[in-house]
């Protein structure tokens, strides 16, 4: 299935309620990104927030969303086993909001 622009803004909800539970910095999400070739962009604002871009057209919705988990990742700067934890809350944020059922 298509992943359509409600999904997205829903997903993007979602996930910002469960990075900022863990105390990570939420960022911008936003479809298309700017560059015609990519499937998701990170820009860094010089007032520290960032935008993640991310292509929804042509795409499975499952890869829509693994783009915007890594994008909150990337976007705080996480690696090893906390970035590893970053992910699993994630992912289960989307699990108990039924983001997953349609990937």
């Amino acid at each position: 299935m298509a992943a359509t622009s409600l999904r997205f803004a829903s997903a993007a909800r979602t996930l910002g309620v469960a990075a900022r539970r863990r105390g990570l910095q939420v960022p911008g999400f936003r479809s298309p990104p700017r560059l015609p070739a990519a499937e998701r962009t990170l820009r860094r604002r010089p007032d520290g927030t960032s935008v993640v871009a991310i292509r929804l057209r042509g795409r499975p919705w499952a890869a829509v969303l693994a783009d915007m988990v890594e994008g909150v990742v990337v976007a705080n700067r996480l690696g090893g086993a906390e970035a590893t934890r970053a992910r699993a809350a994630l992912w289960s944020a989307l699990e108990q909001t039924d983001e997953l059922r349609a990937a």
